[in-house]
């Protein structure tokens, strides 16, 4: 994958193509200082090296992106910044024309991510920030998926475990402001569905059900947690994340002092503390769905297409 820029290398390989001002060496090849027009209507102002784009540049698109920062050999290496026609940019590392290294990606609803990146993906460490809600996940990051250890934390609670292809899974705590944390796991479970969406559907959809084990006071997090075995099926797609179920908090105090019966809808993320109510209970939400994409414009997906374009 590429940033929109894929076409400039093909571009400028030939001295002759195009429109030039500036230096040049004694062989005549672009060295030094200098501006281009690209036929294909695109610009570059910046440092040249024996003909090749080399050095601190700006590389403008004629859709309106543009890319400031280091070059090396016709590549975006180093240290730059690209920004979208939409608006979202990416400030940051480079590496062989790709994000590589740590940066942080600005999209167009004022979500940020920064942390670490690989071919292009989020990968490694890296916080994701959610701006509608002031949720963030802080934690590992697998091929641009939220994967490993990780804390998904809100305003008065947060939840701390591991993660599988955006979803919770195995033993994990929620970690609660008024004083007390709630142990249990993550067990993966069909979705129920009613008859006409079983007719439409063939696909089964996979969720998280929460099993709560024991309440116990506040204690210190370590991200070491016990292995388990990983869902066979992950997405080949990168997604913009989502935080779901950011609502109000109920009076936690009172729920735990005077519990309740019956099943109650679980999810991280979920602010009413009435889980607390019943400690080995199995939770089986209607519409539990932690899949942390919520419907934001896929940036990633954005960039693919800007790539492919026609320069």
């Amino acid at each position: 994958m590429s940033d929109l820029g894929s076409e400039e290398l093909e571009e400028e390989r030939e001295n002759d193509l195009g429109d030039y001002e500036g230096d040049r060496n004694e062989a005549g090849e672009r060295h030094g200082h200098g501006k281009a027009r690209l036929p294909n209507g695109d610009t570059y102002e910046g440092s040249y090296e024996f003909g090749k784009r080399h050095g601190q540049g700006v590389y403008r698109f004629k859709n309106g992106a543009r890319y400031i920062g280091e070059y090396v050999k016709n590549k975006k290496h180093g240290q730059g910044t690209f920004i979208y026609p939409d608006g979202s940019r990416y400030e940051g590392e480079w590496a062989d024309d790709q994000k590589h290294g740590h940066g942080v990606y600005y999209y167009v609803n004022n979500d940020t991510y920064t942390g670490e990146w690989f071919a292009h993906q989020r990968h490694g460490q890296g916080t994701y920030f959610y701006a509608e809600t002031g949720s963030k996940y802080v934690g590992t990051w697998v091929n641009g998926q939220q994967e490993g250890a990780a804390e998904l934390i809100h305003l008065n609670h947060r939840y701390q475990g591991k993660f599988f292809n955006k979803n919770p899974v195995g033993p994990g705590k929620y970690v609660f402001d008024i004083g007390c944390e709630q142990h249990g796991e993550y067990r993966l479970t069909d979705m129920e569905r009613g008859e006409e969406e079983e007719e439409e559907e063939t696909l089964v959809s996979v969720i998280p059900k929460w099993k709560a084990t024991k309440i116990t006071e506040l204690a210190l997090w370590t991200p070491t947690l016990h292995e388990e075995p990983p869902p066979a099926d992950r997405p080949g797609q990168e997604e913009a994340p989502r935080a779901e179920g950011t609502g109000e908090p109920g009076d936690e105090a009172q729920a735990l002092m005077e519990g309740s019966e019956g099943d109650m809808d679980m999810r991280p993320g979920d602010e009413d503390a009435d889980m607390l109510q019943d400690e080995s209970r199995e939770y089986s939400p209607d519409e539990f769905r932690y899949d942390t994409d919520q419907g934001n414009v896929n940036f990633e997906e954005e960039e693919t297409r800007q790539s492919e374009a026609p320069e």
